[in-house]
């Protein structure tokens, strides 16, 4: 929330002030005034130093390989209880190629027992403590699998150089054991600060007792009630949905002010001011690396629940957990407002990253656009810009792809050109790869399956690996163009025998170039596109600079010296991305169709020959 951080909200301007009141007033399609925000200050895209000279430390004279991170899952993931291994077990023989061409980070899924234990993702959090140890909610594994596969899946990891972020869901619970009678108040779902029936207090059947009897006291002996918790979506009295404040709570003030105060969120809500459940998430996060090998955390829905909660267990994190203070800790609070991003940082002592939210959108719109995308604006305002050390960048993930309730859809023809920008550009945060750019979606339900990256995955494991290779050094940009960008990177010894790389993107038909400057030391050289969409080659002259293409079709080209250490890693790579057989299964059905087709023209020639008149 603005005032919690300091941070001045200026005025409405009088249009979005008109629509502000009459929301208020709720008036039919009005909209709701709290999602209408201030503008505040905006960075443009040109903020970023051009050239980006980047200095290594003197503690620290070679630039470490780049890290990327994985999510490790989509929202459709098929349950393991429907193949021919978990998604524990699928990981674990994924990781070895995953590791091979760059991946240093895996996301996990939520990984505790869900109130729906076979089928949920995690996020319908029933038990931190149950990590799929116990017979709990109809099933002894998660949806991902048991324990015994997680820790080998974290064991495996370790073993690859690659830290395991586990997904903790904090803000809620759901799946209670028992239900109790509490009294409470109905309030506005669009204002949860305006309550409804004169503020009428009544008494409703709310599920907020917790005593986890599988576990039977195991790990931890803690049991909830309504006691821990503000309030709840569901008065099992009377069979209704809505948002109850329970009696005697109040929502914290320290959450952000969308619907007003948006510390509910779904299911039992849990009050962080409480000591109980302060101590249960003390005690949690030390026990986690006790279990499980893991080199940080993904956070979930840390705009709803106490600011002042959250920074304390930061600072339990590094003063208590083992290796705690090497965690990479990346929360996510989805808010199209970089500057209050940014206080959000500064107010966790940076000890935070968040993900790119406005990248992502702009992301979005820019190629929703098409030909009318002004490929200038790709980085107006994105986080990266005002901490670049603390942002974690992504395309697409679970919550923002197609089906969800924070769809944000970037069009397919657009995809390798934000991987791009993402993967290889320096000052951008750490970048995120989305499970379904790499193995496919099953968005459209179980017996559709949609390929990923439009077919061509092998198109983003070069661009992982290109980073892995590539990616360092001097940046150089050439963003002055609406319909045709790019950038350099002047390359670094220490990797990739010093090759640099040159980028170049566009969103029309035709054939263009950009004329950028990649270092005098690479005059001389012979470069081509690594990733195999323009043809030709590109000379660099003697001082420094090289004409760039880029296809014709909405293309998108990396150019890398035909000489560079790892070229024919590159070139070569054949991505696997049929970790369901799905493609195989279709080869087979083809190859069947064809014989059988073969067969039945054999037959009729067979048949004509035998009836035709002797000459």
């Amino acid at each position: 929330m603005s005032t919690f951080l300091s941070l001045t909200n200026p005025p409405l301007p009088p249009p979005l002030a008109a629509l502000s009141r009459a929301a208020t007033r709720q008036e039919p399609s009005s909209g709701h005034s709290t999602n209408i925000r201030p503008l505040r200050h905006r960075l443009p895209p040109s903020s970023c130093p051009n050239p980006l000279i980047l200095l290594s430390p003197p503690s620290d004279p070679l630039p470490k390989q780049n890290e990327t991170i994985f999510q490790s899952f989509e929202w459709y993931t098929p349950p393991s209880s429907t193949t021919p291994k978990s998604h524990w077990s699928l990981l674990t023989t994924l990781l070895p190629s995953l590791s091979q061409f760059g991946i240093t980070k895996i996301w996990i899924p939520p990984a505790c027992k869900a109130a729906d234990a076979k089928n949920g993702n995690g996020y319908d959090i029933y038990d931190l403590w149950d990590l799929g140890e116990f017979e709990q909610k109809g099933s002894t594994p998660t949806k991902w699998g048991s324990k015994a596969q997680l820790e080998e899946l974290c064991r495996v990891a370790e073993g690859r150089g690659v830290k395991v972020l586990f997904d903790a869901v904090l803000n809620h619970k759901t799946g209670a054991d028992y239900k109790e009678r509490v009294k409470a108040k109905k309030v506005d779902p669009l204002d949860r600060n305006r309550e409804l029936d004169g503020g009428e207090v009544r008494e409703i059947e709310s599920w907020t007792g917790f005593t986890f009897p599988g576990r039977g006291g195991r790990y931890s002996g803690r049991e909830w009630d309504r006691r821990h918790f503000t309030g709840v979506d569901w008065d099992d009295l009377t069979r209704e949905k809505g948002v109850w404040k329970l009696g005697g709570k109040e929502w914290c003030v320290d959450v952000d002010e969308e619907v007003g105060n948006y510390d509910f969120l779904m299911f039992a809500d849990i009050d962080h001011r409480h000591p109980d459940v302060q101590q249960d998430a003390f005690d949690w996060v030390k026990w986690l690396p006790t279990q499980l090998k893991i080199g940080g955390l993904r956070l979930d829905a840390i705009k709803h629940y106490s600011f002042q909660f959250q920074k304390r267990l930061l600072r339990h994190i590094d003063d208590n957990v083992e290796k705690g203070k090497d965690w990479f800790i990346v929360g996510e609070y989805w808010r199209e407002d970089s500057e209050f991003l940014a206080k959000y940082i500064e107010y966790m002592d940076h000890r935070i990253s968040l993900f790119d939210v406005p990248l992502c959108s702009n992301l979005s719109k820019i190629s929703m656009a098409g030909e009318r995308g002004d490929l200038r604006d790709l980085f107006k305002d994105a986080l990266c810009l005002w901490k670049p050390n603390n942002v974690v960048t992504f395309v697409v993930n679970h919550d923002t792809q197609q089906g969800q309730s924070l769809e944000t859809p970037v069009a397919p023809w657009f995809l390798p050109h934000a991987y791009t920008l993402i993967l290889l550009r320096a000052n951008t945060g750490v970048p995120c790869v989305f499970w379904s750019d790499l193995y496919g979606s099953f968005a459209s339900g179980p017996s559709s399956f949609i390929p990923p990256m439009s077919g061509n995955p092998t198109l983003l494991a070069r661009l992982i690996l290109i980073r892995k290779f590539y990616a360092y050094g001097t940046q150089h940009d050439l963003f002055s163009h609406p319909h045709c960008v790019g950038f350099t990177r002047e390359g670094h010894s220490a990797h990739g025998g010093g090759a640099g790389l040159a980028a170049v993107m566009g969103n029309q038909w035709g054939l263009s170039k950009l004329k950028m400057y990649v270092g005098k030391h690479h005059s001389g050289e012979k470069w081509i596109d690594f990733l195999r969409l323009c043809p030709g080659e590109v000379m660099i002259d003697d001082e420094g600079w090289g004409e760039f293409p880029v296809s014709g079709n909405k293309g998108c080209s990396v150019w890398v010296s035909e000489t560079a250490e790892g070229k024919d890693e590159v070139i070569n790579l054949k991505f696997n991305s049929d970790i369901y057989g799905i493609e195989a299964e279709m080869n087979r059905r083809q190859s069947m169709f064809e014989r059988r087709q073969y067969e039945i023209e054999s037959m009729s020639r067979r048949a004509l020959a035998s009836n035709l008149p002797t000459v």
